[in-house]
Formats: C-alpha cells, structure tokens, sequence
C-alpha cells in the first residue's frame, strides 16, 4: 500500500545525483558525435556569430573617451591636422565649440609626437627659420623683409607662452636709418593679444611685454609698444584717453575699495543681528584726489610786547663852549643862532649870550633793532583723502505670527532704526565734521521669481540618461535575440531533456492508491502525512502482518542484499 511505503519511499528518494547529471553528460557528447560534419561546422558558424554579435553591440555601446589634441588653431593648421589624421587612420571628433581636435584619450600623445615630426602644427607664424631657406643673390630688401618677418614670428611665439594668452600677433615698423639726426625716426611696435576665456592681464604684465618687445628691437624705447587685446582695447598706459585727460583709472579703483571695505563692516556687524539676506547697504565716498602744496611766510605785527630786542646802539657827544674871540663888541660876543637839527642843544633865549658864554653843548644818539618774527610754512596734502561718506541701509519687514495663526511681516520699530544707525555710525567712521549722512529706512523686500524649470523630455540630463538607458537596451534585446534564435535551439538539439524522477511517479502511484511493485518508490500521501507517530506505526505492523514478503525484501534493499549477492 501507498501508505505503508514511505520509509522506503524516503531512503529510494536519495538515489545519487551524480549518476544522473554524467549520464546527461554523456548523453550530450554521444548527440555532439552523432551530429554530420555538416551540422557540426553549421553550430560553429552560429556560435561565433552570436559571439559577434554580442561582443560589438557591447563595443558600440561602449564609447571610447576622447581627449583634447589641439585647440585654438589656425584655420590652415587645424586643416592639414585633420588630413594628417584621416592617413594616419586615426579617429577624430571636433569639440563643440569647433575650436578643438579630439582623438581617443590612448592616442593623444602618440599622435601629438607623430605630427610634431611632421612640423605640426606650425602656429601660423614664421620665425628665424625663415633665414634658413635665404637663395643665393637675393637683394637686400629681401633679406630685410625676411628678417622683419621672423623677428615678428620669434616675438609672437614668446608673448604666447604667457599663460593668459592664447594668442599673438607682432608688428615692427623699422624705418630707415639716416645720416641726419633730425630725419631720425625710432622703431615702434604693435601688439595684438588674444586673451583666454575669463582671463586678463593687469599692469605688470602688459609693463613686462613692452618691455620685452623694446628690449628685442634696437633703439626702440618702450612709449612706442602698444598693445591691444582681442576686443579692441588699449592695454598700454602711456596712451589711456583718461590718463590724458588727467585722470587715473586706479582712482576709480580706489574708491570702489573704500566703497566694498565700508559695506563689508557693515555686512560683518548688522549680518548676525538681522540676518545676511534681510538688509542691504551701499556707501558712496568721495575721495579727493588733488594734489596741494602750499608754502607761506608770515610776519607778527611790530611791535609786539614779547618781542626780542636783537641789538641796541646808543650815541652821546658833550662839546664845552668856547671862548669870546674875534672882534670886541655886543655882536661877537653873542651865541650863535639855534641849530635846525631835532637832536640839538635848547635854544638860548636872546639877552643871555652875554651870560651863556661858558656853557657846553651835547648830542645823544640812539639806534635799537628788534628780531623779525618771521614763520614759513610748507604743507603737501596727500592724495585720496577722505572727504565725505554717504551711506544708505534698507531693512527688511521682520516675519511675525498673528493671534490668529497667518503670518505677517512688522516693520522695525523706531528704536530698532535708531540702534541700526548707531551701529553704522560707529563702523565707517562717521564724522560730523566731514558733512557725512547715514539713512536708515525700513521695507518689505520682494521675492524673487523662481526660474521657470524646463520639462523633463527637454532637460539635457534627462535626454542623456535616455540615450545610455537606451543603448544598453539595445544591447540586451541583442543578446536576447542571440539566445533565443542560437543559443536555445542548439542548446536543445544536443542536450537531452531532463528526465523526471521517479520519485514524482511513486508519489502520482501513492496519491492514487494503488500498491507499488517491487523496487517502486512510493511517498507519503497527504492524510498519511497528517497522522501522528503512533498511527504510522500501526499501519507498518498491519502491513507486516497483511504482507510480510514485501517487508521483508524493503529490509533487504536497506540493508544491500539481494538475490545475486547471495549466490
């Protein structure tokens, strides 16, 4: 019975399975040796197409890095480039842009060193080796030419290895030299530069170019270099249209660094109070820029009660009177008549000659110098002063939350306004005395609109994205198509089915009911495999005691007796 068998069912289900995948094996081998050479040669052909198959779609799919080779080429160069490697078999792209060669990323160097050989690429500009090639009997002029020629190309070649500049273009005007001084003309040069992207040169190195064309060119002095950039504009200084007009264009950079240093203190103290994008400040200064000299030598009024005597003469003279002389008589014994002078002896009244006749006479004279107060005074103001600051902040409303839930925005109160500008007074420096203004005001900033997002079929990203997904899909529907249309019929043209075990056609026999034979496994049905121990043993007993021939020959499969080990 079904039932009775499913211990024997259990041991028999453990046949080994080694035995049954060799015999597929071999089973597989005899079907390959079975198979006409014709057949044979055929499954090859397919294999190795399928193999093609599969190994180019994953090279198409994989697409090789391409690097830089050249860029910023001359047109000329850049053709004769790309002939040089349509010979070569090498592959090329042209960048975008189409200012650039690319080439695989293995293959650059290589190719780089070939076409070097080849005096690729050649730049655009002839230097000395011009001079090289000279024929024998050319004129002077030529030679000439041909030497202002390469002087040109050396001097464009050295400007271009500045890292700034992609690009540059010398010329020399050489006048001829004269007997007469004052028909004498010294060289000039111009300069023509081709920045890179977001690149620019500041004023050390255009000075460094000037002086680098003077220096390479006899008697030319370096006021007759210009330069100009790729735009149009004048590098060179000595010819600014604002120098020449008497300004200086690093004043204007002057003032913008005072301007960007007042807002930055501004920015550093009301940024952790108010927040970086709640305010905004702008300062305007103006800075004086004249140059003053001035010198002045006053003089103190004379006299003054501290000034200091620096000399003093004084002069007295006592003469005695002399005698009665001359005729006797009342006349010649009168005085003489009183002196003009304002330093003489007093007057004699008339009747006292006769009495005066032996007084003396004197005379005092006096001289006093003072020191001249005397004071000079030399003063040279410095450029760039500061002469007057206006600074504007605007504050942002504060959000705030209402009683009733809805956000709102409040203005800064008057003493919020009053602290802010205190706070900006005391961080540029206000001075009344200069006439600078600092105003404060309060408003509600907008909010900026948000850019518009392209749809996802039109964002770049997205559209490479579904180029890789859809390569790769490609590729997979491929190695589907190989397998499906190869692969699988010959896989089943040369495998032998699997064969089923035969522990499913016991199990069909046991879930039937009918009684294996002798070497039939069998397996447990569902209600047997429900019941308990003690009801699996008693059906074995009644088994054994219905049929005892067939227990005994299951003990003997166990235990690997049978019939011919016997004998």
């Amino acid at each position: 019975m079904a039932t009775a068998e499913n211990t024997a069912d259990a041991a028999l289900g453990a046949a080994p399975a080694e035995g049954g995948r060799a015999s597929r094996l071999q089973q597989t081998l005899q079907n390959i040796n079975a198979l006409s050479q014709r057949q044979k040669i055929a499954g090859a052909a397919a294999i190795a197409l399928a193999i093609a198959l599969i190994v180019g779609a994953l090279l198409w799919n994989r697409q090789p890095e391409y690097a830089v080779l050249f860029s910023n080429l001359e047109e000329r160069d850049g053709g004769q480039i790309i002939a040089a490697l349509q010979q070569q078999n090498v592959p090329y792209r042209m960048s975008p842009a189409g200012n650039a060669i690319l080439v695989p990323q293995a293959m650059v160097h290589e190719t780089r060193l070939r076409l070097a050989a080849g005096g690729l690429p050649r730049g655009g500009l002839a230097g000395f080796e011009l001079m090289d090639g000279q024929k024998l009997g050319i004129s002077q002029f030529n030679e000439q030419i041909n030497y202002q020629r390469a002087l040109e190309g050396e001097l464009s070649r050295t400007v271009q290895s500045i890292a700034a500049v992609a690009g540059a273009r010398v010329h020399l005007a050489m006048p001829k030299q004269t007997a007469f001084l004052r028909d004498d003309q010294k060289p000039t040069a111009s300069v023509m530069v081709n920045l890179r992207a977001g690149r620019t040169l500041d004023a050390n190195q255009v000075a460094g170019i000037v002086h680098l064309v003077s220096s390479s060119v006899p008697r030319m002095t370096a006021s007759g270099v210009s330069i100009i950039n790729q735009d149009g504009e004048l590098l060179t200084q000595q010819a600014d249209p604002l120098r020449r007009a008497g300004m200086d264009p690093t004043q204007l950079d002057y003032v913008r660094e005072i301007e960007a240093g007042m807002i930055r203190r501004i920015e550093t103290i009301l940024g952790p109070m108010l927040g970086k994008d709640n305010f905004r400040a702008q300062v305007a200064a103006d800075v004086d820029f004249n140059q003053v000299e001035q010198t002045a030598e006053t003089y103190k009024p004379n006299p003054s009660p501290d000034q200091a005597v620096r000399s003093q003469q004084t002069n007295e003279q006592i003469n005695p009177a002399p005698g009665a002389i001359g005729v006797p008589g009342a006349l010649t014994n009168q005085p003489p008549a009183p002196a003009t002078a304002p330093i003489t002896a007093p007057a004699v009244p008339a009747g006292q000659g006769a009495g005066a006749a032996g007084a003396a006479s004197s005379a005092r004279s006096a001289v006093l110098n003072y020191e001249l107060d005397r004071t000079i005074q030399h003063v040279k103001q410095s450029i760039g002063q500061l002469k007057r600051l206006s600074v504007a902040v605007v504050v942002n409303h504060r959000p705030a939350t209402a009683p009733d839930g809805q956000t709102q925005s409040l203005p800064p109160t008057e003493e919020e306004l009053a602290r802010i500008t205190n706070l900006v007074r005391e961080a540029v420096g206000y001075s009344a005395g200069r006439g600078d203004t600092i105003n404060v005001a309060s408003s509600s900033f907008t909010t900026p609109a948000a850019e518009a997002t392209p749809p996802l079929w039109k964002d770049p990203e997205m559209l490479d994205l579904g180029k890789e997904i859809a390569r790769w899909l490609a590729v997979l529907l491929v190695i589907l198509l190989v397998y499906l249309a190869v692969i699988r019929p010959l896989v089943r043209t040369v495998v032998p089915p699997k064969e089923k075990p035969e522990a499913e056609g016991a199990g069909e026999a046991g879930e039937e009911g009918e009684e294996g034979e002798e070497g039939v496994r069998v397996t447990l049905s569902e209600a047997a495999e429900e019941d308990s121990y003690e009801a699996h043993l008693e059906r074995a007993r009644n088994l054994a005691r219905n049929d005892p021939r067939m227990v005994a020959n299951l003990i003997k499969e166990w235990m690997g007796v049978t019939e011919e080990s016997r004998k």
